[in-house]
């Protein structure tokens, strides 16, 4: 369907992690944090073990493997420094750039904003509440929710249904070509790629061409406008 010729657009899903801020920098300071506790090794390192994929990239089992690599593992510093971890990854987490007046403009002219994530329940609202949006934005979707991590077209399509929106009126932001643009754009929605916040190494060979890319959130509010006029 061409552009100008889609339903109007009044429902915005949002990624959340590096779409509305900079989790990965939050992560890096957390790593470097316990490095720090433990005196040995060196915040990328420990990052590396995040993404290798054999627990996800929120388990603290990472932690605890890595502090076995450098020999220093005990269960009783192995708590300390989950504390460690999450008290300064949470400390570190920063809204990007223009995300608080974007979503306050989306919400002044009738749309909805609604996050979906694959953070659970709890670590999502602990990174709201941080930057203070968990009373601003209409409602936050995490994994054990829907019990389905993108690029399953399960997340997107309990988002929908929760919110009682229909594909072809709503838009996705994310900063993944392969989790977010690919599967939203799938099941019909209109597809914006945060751009300036794609931190996926690993996803460098995969491409999907978004109807959208963003140099910053506030884009999304010029196609949202020409929508409506």
């Amino acid at each position: 369907m061409p552009k100008n010729e889609r339903p109007e657009i009044r429902y915005i899903f949002s990624d959340m992690d590096n779409t509305l801020f900079d989790f990965v920098h939050a992560k890096v300071e957390a790593c470097a944090a316990v490095v720090d506790r433990i005196g040995t090794g060196n915040s990328f390192e420990m990052l590396s073990y995040f993404l290798r994929g054999i627990y996800g990239f929120e388990n603290l089992e990472n932690i605890e493997d890595y502090l076995k690599e450098k020999y220093v593992f005990s269960e009783s510093l192995f708590e300390e420094c989950c504390g460690i971890y999450e008290t300064v990854k949470v400390e570190n987490v920063t809204l990007y750039d223009g995300v608080r007046e974007t979503i306050e403009t989306v919400k002044d002219i009738g749309c909805s904003f609604i996050i979906v994530t694959d953070a659970d329940t709890e670590n999502a609202y602990r990174r709201m509440r941080r930057v203070k949006l968990d009373g601003l934005v209409d409602d936050v979707i995490a994994y054990d929710m829907s019990g389905k991590k993108k690029p399953d077209l399960g997340a997107f399509e309990f988002a929908l249904d929760r919110a009682g929106a229909k594909a072809a009126e709503s838009m996705y932001i994310g900063d993944s070509l392969r989790r977010d643009i690919a599967p939203a754009k799938k099941i019909g929605m209109v597809t914006a790629y945060a751009a300036y916040g794609d931190r996926n190494e690993h996803d460098r060979d995969f491409f999907f061409e978004p109807d959208y890319k963003l140099d910053n959130i506030r884009e999304i509010l010029d196609i949202i406008q020409k929508d409506t006029l």
